[in-house]
């Protein structure tokens, strides 16, 4: 499993935007083949940090992820709204979900 988790920090003034375009984004991620999860996390102290938890079978999946009309339209449509650039960091899963 290869899993990526990515933290943005978004202009407060966004905040609405960026949520519906997130979600855009993640639930078309869902009916990608190779994509197992995408979590869409707003932190509990400061509503304008979000965490993306994004589980796919292989990195070539997360790949090819990068390259859909729905990633590039969500990836255009929120650059200039995040405080700072995202925080994205890859993983190789050793234990996930149910262990399986």
């Amino acid at each position: 499993m290869f899993v990526v988790s990515v933290t943005i920090f978004v202009n407060r003034e966004h905040l609405e935007p960026f949520i519906a375009a997130t979600m855009d984004n993640a639930r078309n991620t869902r009916q990608e083949l190779g994509n197992v999860r995408f979590d869409v996390l707003q932190c509990e102290e400061d509503s304008s940090r979000f965490l993306l938890y994004e589980a796919y079978h292989t990195k070539d999946d997360f790949v090819a992820h990068q390259q859909t009309e729905h990633y590039l339209r969500w990836k255009q449509a929120v650059a200039d709204w995040m405080a700072q650039p995202r925080q994205g960091v890859k993983h190789q899963s050793l234990f996930f979900g149910d262990g399986t």
